[in-house]
C-alpha cells in the first residue's frame, strides 16, 4: 500500500519540478523480489493518479532492475580504482573480533587484496580522515565526520547491488538534480554522496523533509498506525482534501489559512520554507478536513461522490440494499442534508440506508438507549396523531409530535427518540421531520406499528 507519508513527498516532488520547469519522475525499487509484484505497482500508479499526479505529467515508471548492468559496472569501477575491497567477514567475525555485538565493521580486510568470490561483498573504502558535508535545501549543511562512516557493504556476495549503491547509479543514469525524500534517509545521504564522489559525479541537491509521526510522536508505521493512502481514499475521504492536508505536513500557506485552492500551494510552496521538525499526522483533523471539502462541494459533483458507497461499485462494499430499491431521486432529496452531517463519503449509507431498506436496520444499542419507559403509549399516541393529520410535512410532523410529547410532560428532544429509532434504527441521523416526509405515511407508519409490537 502506498504510504502517506510517500504520498507527501511525491506531491512535493511533483511541485518542485514544475515550479522549476522539470521532471517529476517516477522510479520503482523492485530489486528486492520479496517486496516486489505487479499489483503493488500498478497500486502506486493508481494512488498517485487519485492524490492527482496523472500519469502523463511525470516520467516512467522506470524499474531498478532494468539497471543491473548499470550496477555492476559502477561496482567494478569503484573496485578497480581501489575505492572498494572485497570482504569476506561474517557478522560473527567481526563481533568476535570487537567484542561488541553493536559495533560496526572494524576494516578487517580493507588490506587482504581478497579478490571477488562467493559470499564476498564489496565494501566502500571510506576516507579515515575529513568531513562530508550534505547540501540540504531544508536542513542547512549537516556534517558527518569520515572516520565515524563503516566501511559500507555496496555489493552482496552474489554480486548483486545493496540499496545505497543502486540508488545512486539510477540517479546518475536518469540525470536526477533533486532529490526529495524523508528525513530517515538522511544518515544514508553521506554514504551515497562518497559513493558521488567516488565514482566522478556532482551529486544532486538535496531536501529531506521531516519525519511523519502519529499523536504519540512515533513514526508512522505500517504495523500500528493507518498510513495507506488507499485506505483513506476507500474510506471516503476526497482526493483534493487529502492533498491540502499532506502539504501541511511541514509546510504553511501565508497568512492563517490552512484550507486553501491546490493553485496557492503550488505557487507558495517553498522547500526553504519546510520546518525540519516532525510533523503530526493528526487523522482527526484530517477528518474535520474533509468535511469542510465536502460541505464545498456542489450537490450535484456530492451526488456523484457518493455514488461509489451507493452502489457497491469498485472496491467499495455494497450497501444494505438490493439496487432495485435504491431511488436516486430520493436520494437527491436529502443529499443537501446529509451533506451538512458526513466527515467522510462512507457515512453516507448509514445516515440514508432506512430510506431503501425495507424494514430498518435496528442498532440494539440504539434501542435500548431511546425506549425508556412510557415508550410504548408515545408511540401509540404519536401513531393515531400522525394518522390524523391533514399534510404529510416536516413542519405539520413537528408540531404533531411536539404536541403528543408536551401531554406527557417531554420535550420534542426527548419525544422524538423513540420514533427516531422506530423509523430509523438509530438515535442520529439526518433531520427527522424532513425524513419523515421523504420516506412518506405508509412507510413511516408501518414502521411506528413494528415498534409499538416489539414493546408489548
Amino acid at each position: 500500500m502506498f504510504h502517506v507519508g510517500g504520498a507527501r513527498s511525491a506531491l512535493q516532488n511533483w511541485i518542485y519540478a514544475k515550479q522549476q520547469g522539470g521532471v517529476f519522475v517516477l522510479r520503482i525499487e523492485d530489486t528486492d523480489a520479496a517486496r516486489n509484484s505487479p499489483e503493488w505497482t500498478e497500486g502506486i500508479l493508481s494512488a498517485l493518479d487519485w492524490i492527482g499526479i496523472s500519469r502523463d505529467s511525470y516520467e516512467g515508471p522506470y524499474f531498478q532492475s532494468s539497471y543491473a548492468q548499470e550496477h555492476r559496472a559502477a561496482a567494478a569501477r569503484l573496485h578497480d580504482s581501489g575505492r572498494a575491497y572485497y570482504c569476506d567477514c561474517t557478522r560473527e567475525a567481526v563481533q568476535a573480533r570487537t567484542g561488541n555485538q553493536y559495533t560496526g565493521y572494524d576494516g578487517y580486510c580493507r588490506d587482504r587484496g581478497l579478490p571477488p568470490g562467493e559470499g564476498r561483498a564489496l565494501r566502500f573504502r571510506t576516507p579515515d580522515e575529513g568531513t562530508t558535508v550534505v547540501t540540504d535545501l531544508i536542513r542547512g549543511e549537516p556534517t558527518f565526520e569520515n572516520k565515524l562512516i563503516e566501511d559500507f557493504v555496496i555489493a552482496r556476495g552474489d554480486g548483486s547491488p545493496v540499496f545505497l549503491l543502486a540508488n545512486v547509479v539510477d540517479d546518475m543514469t536518469m540525470g536526477i538534480t533533486h532529490v526529495i525524500r524523508a528525513e530517515e534517509h538522511l544518515p544514508n545521504t553521506p554514504k551515497q554522496q562518497l559513493l558521488w564522489d567516488a565514482l566522478g559525479v556532482k551529486p544532486p541537491v538535496w531536501a529531506h523533509v521531516p519525519v511523519v509521526v502519529n499523536e504519540k510522536r512515533q513514526k508512522l508505521s505500517k504495523r500500528r498506525d493507518k498510513v495507506a493512502l488507499e485506505a483513506y481514499r476507500d474510506e471516503g475521504y476526497l482526493a483534493a482534501a487529502m492533498r491540502n492536508y499532506l502539504m501541511l505536513l511541514g509546510w504553511a500557506p501565508s497568512g492563517d489559512r490552512e484550507i486553501v485552492p491546490w493553485s496557492v500551494i503550488e505557487d507558495e510552496f517553498r522547500l526553504s520554507e519546510v520546518n525540519p521538525s516532525p510533523a503530526f499526522f493528526d487523522e482527526k483533523k484530517l477528518r474535520a478536513f474533509n468535511g469542510e471539502y465536502i460541505r464545498a462541494l456542489p450537490v450535484e459533483e456530492f451526488i456523484e461522490a457518493c455514488r461509489p458507497w451507493l452502489t457497491g461499485t469498485g472496491t467499495i462494499a455494497p450497501p444494505p440494499w438490493q439496487p432495485e430499491e435504491f431511488d436516486p431521486a430520493v436520494f437527491a432529496t436529502v443529499a443537501p442534508l446529509a451533506q451538512t452531517r458526513i466527515a467522510v463519503l462512507s457515512e453516507i449509507v448509514p445516515n440514508v440506508d432506512f430510506l431503501f431498506v425495507a424494514t430498518p436496520l435496528i442498532d440494539e444499542a440504539a434501542w435500548t438507549k431511546a425506549m425508556k419507559e412510557g415508550s410504548a403509549e408515545l408511540l401509540e399516541a404519536t401513531i393515531a396523531a400522525f394518522e390524523a393529520v391533514d399534510s404529510w410535512d416536516a413542519q405539520t410532523l413537528k408540531a404533531t409530535l411536539e404536541a403528543v410529547g408536551a401531554e406527557r410532560g417531554l420535550k420534542l428532544g426527548k419525544a422524538q427518540a423513540p420514533v427516531r429509532v422506530a423509523v430509523t434504527g438509530r438515535t442520529v441521523g439526518l433531520p427527522l421531520f424532513e425524513s419523515l416526509e421523504v420516506l412518506g405515511p405508509e412507510r413511516t407508519l408501518t414502521r411506528l406499528r413494528a415498534a409499538r409490537l416489539r414493546l408489548v
